[in-house]
């Protein structure tokens, strides 16, 4: 019970985590750092269960923190700066991806398991909800760059494209049950009723990746249930569009401008991520196994226009950091994470499980999207409810498979059965 506890305590904090500004006064260590070791030492006490499959993940992540430790060692050895600093660095690299391990090991039964995700599911509607009402604070004139909410992803509008890239990435895990969950109609529309609260969320971010990857989020998730659902989400969404604020439309415009002689060019926000991008690829050419952990923002300024700036996409700083070896880990984890969805998908044994297996797997195609225009990979409270997830959508798939129950089949979508698209 305590452990379970815990584990609620960890999720809930880890989102809401900016919102408690707790200084321990201990180098390297926080409250959720404390809150996680209460658990791992619940866990010990408790004894670990036996007879596990190993964990999909397992293999991945360890390769992957093995690329990051070394990306540590090359920055220390060839950069040195504060060895706190970089020790601490490789520690937030580390410790989020670790609540895979935790809560995989954690959950004995599927009670448990329903019950984290709920909270999982209950944690992103409330922060989707305070998204909303930062929004509703500023208004609906046009767009202004302080005025995109955050969510309880940061103080203020710098952190608003994490917040979107967190109400995209859970988006699907909404949508899939509105569309999927047959027999229940009142889950069906609560988890309706949270799609629309994140998708309204995105909005206020004004993230325009986001945007992006939730529209493409509900086309795959609609897709599934067939050609004649996607079209009438298109002519749902062609309705709304003249109907939301002004700002939006004016943020989505902003992307192509007109230069002083009728060229058409990009806004300054992308440019930049090109010219910082080309940069990257030059600062990786003449140091193939990567300057080293956290050295890409005091580089990037002899390579780009743009000193001091991060590399808004984290596969291009992983590959300028911790070089190809680094590259290849990260890339060899989205692979696990994918087969992991799929195995997810093989193995349903109810609507519940099919349904959440489908939206996780999209919600993988949406965390690697966020990544591409942005780095938030590392981030502890975008990224930290995710690996939780994909550890509970695991280890509930496994013990459904213990109780013998016969798996759901999973129906090929009609354009598929009719060899539209392999």
């Amino acid at each position: 019970m305590i452990l379970r506890l815990l584990l609620a305590v960890l999720l809930v904090y880890t989102v809401n985590q900016y919102h408690f500004d707790i200084d321990l006064g201990i180098p390297g260590v926080n409250v959720i750092n404390l809150v996680f070791g209460a658990a791992l030492l619940a866990l010990g006490l408790g004894g670990l269960p036996s007879g596990l499959p190993r964990p999909m993940l397992g293999g991945a992540l360890r390769f992957y923190f093995l690329a990051l430790a070394l990306a540590t060692v090359v920055a220390m050895a060839f950069r040195p700066q504060s060895p706190i600093e970089d020790l601490t660095y490789l520690k937030t690299l580390l410790f989020y991806p670790l609540y895979y391990f935790l809560f995989y090991y954690a959950v004995r039964d599927r009670r448990t398991v329903r019950l984290l995700v709920l909270l999982v599911l209950f944690v992103a509607l409330v922060a989707g909800l305070e998204a909303i009402r930062e929004g509703f604070s500023y208004g609906f004139g046009g767009y202004s760059d302080t005025h995109r909410a955050s969510g309880p992803f940061g103080p203020d509008y710098r952190n608003a494209n994490r917040a979107g890239v967190f109400y995209a990435m859970f988006l699907p895990l909404f949508a899939a049950p509105a569309f999927f969950l047959k027999g229940q109609p009142i889950w069906r529309l609560a988890a309706l009723g949270g799609g629309l609260v994140l998708a309204a969320a995105i909005l206020f971010t004004y993230s325009r990746q986001s945007y992006f990857i939730a529209l493409l989020v509900l086309l795959l998730v609609s897709l599934r249930k067939g050609p004649w659902t996607t079209l009438l989400c298109a002519a749902a969404l062609a309705f709304a569009i003249p109907h939301l604020p002004e700002g939006v439309t004016q943020r989505v415009q902003e992307t192509q401008q007109v230069g002083e002689y009728g060229e058409e060019q990009v806004d300054d926000s992308t440019a930049s991520r090109w010219d910082i991008w080309a940069g990257a690829l030059r600062m990786w050419s003449e140091h193939p196994m990567g300057v080293g952990a956290n050295r890409f923002k005091g580089l990037i300024g002899q390579y780009s226009n743009y000193p001091g700036k991060d590399a808004h996409n984290y596969f291009v700083l992983t590959l300028a950091e911790a070089g190809i070896i680094g590259l290849f880990a990260l890339l060899l984890l989205v692979l696990a994470l994918w087969r992991l969805s799929k195995a997810l998908l093989l193995r349903a044994r109810d609507p519940e499980s099919l349904a959440l297996a489908r939206g996780f797997r999209v919600a993988v195609l949406a965390m690697v999207l966020g990544n591409l225009y942005g780095s938030p990979f590392p981030e502890g409270s975008v990224m930290g409810m995710f690996w939780a997830l994909a550890a509970l959508l695991e280890r509930g798939s496994q013990l459904a498979a213990a109780s013998q129950a016969p798996a759901v089949p999973a129906r090929r979508p009609v354009w598929r059965q009719r060899g539209w698209a392999p």
